[in-house]
């Protein structure tokens, strides 16, 4: 890629902060999101941003998968597969825009749908709204349906499916250790599995790559930072820090 010197600073930043979202802050994704889009057209980077976060992923699975809650994941895999392919129909009907407005309304949607189903369960229990509640544990089966579906459609129209796993893993109520460790599994399975549909739509090419192997370096150095900063965020502040994103996330992708 011919990148301007302010230009390849960006995309450097865009790639450290990749490495950060997959191993420290869940959320992130629309600060590396929203660094890309200043250089590359929302379409192309799509397919140019795919490799770094499956070095991102390697590197996170690595370190948390231990951690991973495969129960979870067994849910969500055939509804995924099916929201990829949805994803593909789609990317030749829809434009930039069009594209944008849906996926930062579907997250936007999630956003309020978690937060009230919390409030209202925390109000007739009488519970803090940080403790766990039941419906975690015994979640209806149309909830991973419809997170699935639309983590596969969201993650191949737009790279966008971060937010809505954040909303679904925080729904499920898990510890941070385990948020990390189930989302770094599955996003690797997704990213791998999107990549065929990607190179048949040109959108990862030789030059691509080539330009992916200069920026993983710095892929892993925000991957080692995040991992430094989630040992010091206690578990409200992860939830909470996680939630806030996924909101400015929905909204910027809505609003552009």
């Amino acid at each position: 890629m011919n990148l301007e010197p302010w230009q390849w600073a960006l995309v450097v930043l865009g790639a450290f902060l990749v490495g950060v979202a997959k191993t420290g802050i869940a959320g992130f994704g629309i600060l590396f999101v929203a660094v890309f889009a200043n250089v590359i057209p929302a379409r192309q980077a799509t397919g140019f941003v795919l490799p770094l976060l499956i070095f991102g992923d390697l590197v996170a699975v690595a370190a948390y998968r231990r951690h991973a809650a495969w129960r979870l994941l067994w849910r969500l895999f055939p509804w995924t597969a099916l929201g990829v392919i949805l994803g593909t129909l789609a990317l030749d009907r829809l434009d930039d825009a069009a594209t944008r407005r849906l996926v930062g309304g579907i997250v936007v949607a999630m956003f309020f749908l978690h937060v009230w189903r919390r409030w209202s369960a925390a109000a007739r229990s009488g519970r803090d709204l940080a403790e766990p509640d039941e419906w975690a544990a015994t979640a209806p089966v149309w909830f991973a349906v419809m997170a699935g579906v639309l983590a596969g459609f969201t993650t191949l129209v737009a790279n966008a499916a971060g937010p809505v796993m954040i909303l679904y893993l925080l729904a499920m109520r898990l510890p941070k250790m385990e948020f990390l460790g189930t989302s770094a599994v599955f996003f690797l399975c997704l990213n791998l599995f999107k990549v065929p549909f990607m190179v048949g739509l040109g959108m990862i090419t030789p030059a691509s790559l080539l330009t992916n192997l200069l920026l993983a370096p710095a892929v892993l150095a925000g991957a080692l930072a995040g991992r430094w900063i989630v040992r010091r965020l206690n578990q409200r502040w992860f939830e909470l820090t996680a939630l806030g994103l996924t909101l400015v996330a929905g909204v910027k992708l809505f609003f552009g």
